[in-house]
């Protein structure tokens, strides 16, 4: 393949990845207040479109539209650099991500990924630990107090949690051999999950999940009883539009990565068949879709939690993070050692 034939295709798969998790952070806005409707036994957004579709292009359109408004901060470079470093982190996790095996187009095989990196977990922790700056650096630049105090929270809890989840992943190294997204997905052909052989794992990973996209119960970064609106407090128009379709891009991003990691990915029992019987592209949209139900399945139990769990108070969160899911994590990987020894 020549150097501009790669460029298209690795660039049209950005492109495409990118617009894909827009719009699904987009309508997750939607989703979340259908959900909080029925939960609440209520009708939720009927307006705009048929069942309120069209609700999210109207709020984008208005925060289009909104005012742009600057506090009377000396960092207003810092100001706007905030929201647009959140936005950017969301987006560029995407890009390891296998969201399919292959299609084969025009007489070549087209790979759903746009980069198979070899290390693409240590490749999404430190792009989730740059996430938190954005937090930070807008929150501080704000000059205002209940922002610098959510910067602060923020900041403690993504540390703390990052520590348990980095830990909880290392059982899944240890049993793959693999730092590669891609081949995690490979090895857990035909339901051979890894949430059945480290289903521990998977738990204080779907804890850490929440707490690093600062979903309820964790939400302590911006809890409006406390803080008003945490770190967006000071931000209007698309500045803070950044900050909110950033927290459900990152909310389908973590779906994504627990579908990826424990879930099989794209995988799903018969795969193989389909691609033997009706070829490797009506298998592959097939894998695509069986992936999407995966991340639906987590980001409506992100949202289910939402309004079931009430918020902890900030010691808890950090006596849940330091005191037993890093403990657990580490037990977890003794475990697996022992276990790996013992069974080969």
């Amino acid at each position: 393949m020549d150097t501009t034939t790669f460029i298209i295709e690795k660039g049209t798969i950005i492109v495409v990845v990118f617009a894909i998790t827009m719009l699904m952070a987009m309508y997750s806005t939607w989703a979340e207040r259908k959900v909080a409707a029925f939960l609440q036994d209520r009708v939720g957004p009927n307006r705009a479109g048929w069942g309120g579709l069209l609700q999210p292009l109207a709020d984008g359109l208005k925060l289009f539209t909104k005012e742009e408004f600057f506090p009377n901060t000396p960092n207003k470079f810092l100001f706007i650099l905030g929201p647009g470093i959140a936005m950017s982190t969301a987006l560029i996790t995407s890009a390891v991500i296998p969201w399919g095996d292959k299609f084969h187009i025009f007489g070549k095989d087209v790979v759903l990924q746009a980069t198979d990196l070899d290390v693409s977990i240590l490749y999404i922790f430190g792009v989730l630990s740059i996430g938190v700056y954005g937090i930070m650096i807008g929150a501080w630049a704000s000059n205002n107090k209940y922002s610098l105090m959510s910067a602060v929270r923020a900041s403690s809890q993504m540390i703390s949690y990052e520590v348990a989840m980095g830990l909880a992943i290392i059982s899944i190294l240890m049993m793959t051999g693999s730092l590669s997204l891609k081949e995690i997905t490979i090895q857990q052909a035909e339901m051979k999950w890894n949430i059945f052989y480290q289903p521990l794992a998977f738990v204080i990973f779907l804890v850490c999940s929440f707490a690093e996209t600062n979903r309820t119960p964790f939400d302590l970064a911006e809890c409006e009883s406390e803080l008003i609106g945490g770190y967006h407090t000071e931000y209007s128009s698309m500045k803070m539009g950044f900050y909110l379709f950033a927290e459900y891009a990152n909310m389908f991003i973590s779906a994504t990565i627990l579908s990826v990691v424990f879930l099989g990915g794209y995988n799903y029992p018969g795969m193989e068949w389909a691609e033997q019987n009706w070829g490797v592209n009506i298998a592959n949209i097939i894998a695509i879709a069986v992936l999407f139900a995966k991340i639906c399945f987590f980001i409506f139990f992100y949202m289910w939690i939402r309004w079931t769990i009430p918020r902890f108070r900030y010691d808890q969160l950090m006596n849940l993070g330091w005191k037993i899911l890093i403990p657990l994590a580490v037990l977890n990987i003794i475990l697996t050692g022992i276990v790996m020894v013992l069974f080969n």
